[in-house]
């Protein structure tokens, strides 16, 4: 006797289920041209391998070398990618989470792998998304060796995503940076950012979509573009950067401002017993920053350790050192300038502390 426990109901299959076996295919078969694009020449095969293969024989040249790992997202950015229809950027911001995180302690970045999560596989938008990853991949000077794209039907909407990544780098032991480098005077050396970069999208959204119901379409005066043009700007990739002031000049330590904001991040690496000031005068946040403040009578101190407030990193090095930074960052175009120093603990308590207002 045969047991039927499908009787009335067609024969199910994956595809039914809701995953689409060749729509993931076709996704890995356009995607293919820009993954070549971000190789190093360690690199071993190609895509659609298990794993990635990375030639670890490249680290016999470092006497102690030490790897540096990073992992990271873009947090609810990905919802106006989404709403915008736009996914070619979304991957730089991934990239510079997770690639300027690995410099801060002055490793080269080696390589990264990505994961995208989707309710359902458009072979065109996932392709786009590698697209940009892989960009963003060459601009930190690191390869794409490989990532996983994820069909989630029932868990998330038709056109819902959201997308990881994690890398690899390697640094020297005896050149590594971070705070037992830092000195009583060393100057404070901001780079500016692209813009909101990819941190504090929850309060953006709440702010400017929700409460004040403003259109991603819609032309803003002061931005001198749409609203959505201005939320998708892609999050600045410093790594190369960074990497050119420590081939160029003494560095002590970076510190790469994301989530909590520009003095949170910059306590990140300030040793016990010594203070960074940092002067809100030398520069004049984007218009994006008090359009979010405005409209949401978000209190300065708010926004200050929610968003990065124009300042994406900072490089803290010796005074003797500064024009020297100045001069490597200017000449690779990063506007960057002396934004504060290095100070006994007094009257600030330890970690770092934003004075004065910011420039007209």
């Amino acid at each position: 006797m045969s047991e039927n426990t499908g009787a009335g109901h067609a024969a199910a299959s994956y595809r039914t289920a809701g995953v689409d076996i060749d729509a993931g295919d076709r996704a890995v078969e356009l995607m293919k041209e820009w993954v070549k694009k971000a190789r190093r020449p360690e690199v071993l095969g190609g895509l659609g391998g298990f794993a990635g293969l990375f030639d670890a024989s490249a680290l016999k040249r470092y006497e102690r070398p030490l790897l540096a790992s990073a992992t990271d997202g873009v947090g609810t950015k990905v919802d106006i990618a989404r709403r915008m229809g736009v996914y070619d950027t979304i991957g730089h911001d991934l990239v510079a989470m997770v690639m300027d995180d690995i410099v801060v302690c002055g490793a080269e970045p080696l390589f990264m792998t990505d994961y995208i999560c989707v309710g359902k596989v458009h072979p065109e938008r996932v392709a786009a998304i590698v697209k940009g990853i892989a960009e963003g991949c060459v601009l930190a000077g690191c390869a794409l060796v490989g990532g996983e794209t994820a069909e989630h039907p029932g868990l998330l909407g038709e056109d819902d995503f959201d997308v990881a990544g994690a890398g690899t780098g390697v640094v020297e032991a005896d050149r590594q940076l971070g705070p037992d480098r830092i000195r009583k005077g060393d100057r404070v050396v901001a780079m500016a950012a692209s813009g909101l970069h990819s941190n504090g999208y929850s309060l953006v959204r709440h702010v400017l979509l929700n409460q004040a119901g403003l259109a991603l379409e819609s032309r803003i005066d002061e931005l001198g573009r749409t609203l959505g043009e201005e939320l998708l700007e892609p999050t600045r990739i410093y790594s190369l950067d960074c990497l050119a002031l420590i081939r160029t000049t003494e560095v002590h330590a970076f510190s790469h401002v994301t989530g909590g904001g520009l003095a949170a991040n910059l306590a990140r690496v300030v040793p016990d017993g010594l203070h960074a000031v940092v002067d809100r005068s030398t520069w004049s946040p984007a218009p994006v920053f008090d359009l979010v403040g405005r409209t949401g009578s978000v209190e300065r101190l708010e926004l200050e350790r929610t968003l990065n407030m124009g300042v994406g990193m900072i490089a803290i090095v010796p005074e003797e050192s500064t024009d020297a930074a100045l001069t490597t960052l200017a000449d690779r175009g990063v506007d960057a300038w002396v934004a504060g120093e290095i100070t006994d603990r007094g009257e600030h308590g330890t970690g770092a502390a934003l004075v004065g207002d910011y420039a007209s």
